[in-house]
């Protein structure tokens, strides 16, 4: 529930973060939600979803609870900083 509500709260910021930011929490989230990355890698000319990929990757062998935990926390951090 509070993965959810963390999940929704976070489109509410009125400042965009990094883009480091912005792929950890697409990691986390795919992780919390989908478990070890399974798919193929993007070819090299796509560098977004390549990164995306890599990102997602790098979170394997964490929990699903692991990474829910590890996402509420990053989205308070990012409301601290860009609400």
């Amino acid at each position: 529930r509070k993965f959810n509500e963390a999940a929704e709260s976070i489109k509410s910021l009125t400042k965009r973060p990094t883009d480091l930011e912005l792929l950890e929490l697409y990691a986390l989230f795919k992780q919390a939600t989908m478990g070890d990355n399974e798919t193929a890698k993007p070819g090299m000319l796509d560098l977004k979803g390549k990164a995306k990929w890599e990102a997602w990757n790098g979170k394997k062998g964490t929990s699903k609870e692991a990474a829910m935990e590890a996402y509420i926390a990053l989205v308070e951090k990012l409301k601290a900083s860009y609400a």
